[in-house]
């Protein structure tokens, strides 16, 4: 069963305070989630696996690491997901992007998938599925369908804050994937939307309604 991790940080508590405060202006939300995010990514990138090789100071010869292999992938889920990305990107500047768009069709309730871009080393890599909100996990669950029809294995998905029901939606689905969050919040009303939450995680980054 994959692992649910808990970021509580006391620096990333403490900025997801003010990302819920509803009087939290577009400008200082988008800047708190990119910062959130970069803290995050030390956590999620704790295991990447490391290889000794030898360098020469400028008094003596050792041996050091460096992380081993590829670097990794960030797959934001279109739009939400593209504001923690260049948080991450800070730590990781090397690390590819790909994107996966997704929409909820209007009848079924069923998220489906418009868009698609990856790296041509997708599979080679491990990759870190990006949304902020883990609501009823219809999305996260697509998404992950779709780096895994392309033969993906080596997959985490981020978020900052998740409802209990999509966790266990996400656990039944894809049993295999770990989860890094911020919070696990109380439920999902009836609209959907994770309490106490953050409202809209996409309109509050870009200034929509």
């Amino acid at each position: 069963m994959g692992k649910v991790f808990i970021c509580d940080h006391p620096l990333i508590q403490h900025k997801l305070t003010y990302i819920r405060d509803e009087n939290t202006t577009t400008k200082a939300f988008r800047e708190l989630v990119d910062e959130v995010a970069t803290l995050m990514a030390y956590e999620i990138t704790r295991n990447i696996p490391l290889e000794t090789v030898t360098v020469k100071t400028p008094v003596a010869t050792t041996e050091s690491k460096i992380i081993s292999g590829r670097m990794l992938g960030l797959i934001p889920i279109l739009r939400a997901g593209l504001g923690m990305v260049d948080g991450i990107l800070k730590l990781i500047p090397a690390a590819k992007v790909g994107h996966i768009g997704l929409y909820r069709d209007p009848e079924t309730l069923l998220p489906v998938e418009y868009y698609t871009k990856l790296p041509t080393d997708v599979t080679e890599r491990q990759l870190i599925v990006i949304d902020p909100m883990l609501a009823t996990g219809g999305s996260a669950i697509a998404a992950i369908n779709v780096l895994k029809k392309r033969n993906c294995t080596q997959i985490k998905l981020m978020c900052l804050i998740a409802a209990p029901e999509g966790v266990r939606a996400l656990q039944e689905a894809h049993p295999d994937i770990d989860l890094y969050v911020a919070a696990i919040d109380d439920h999902l009303n009836d609209h959907g939307y994770i309490i106490p939450g953050l409202g809209d995680a996409g309109d509050r980054l870009f200034g929509t309604k």
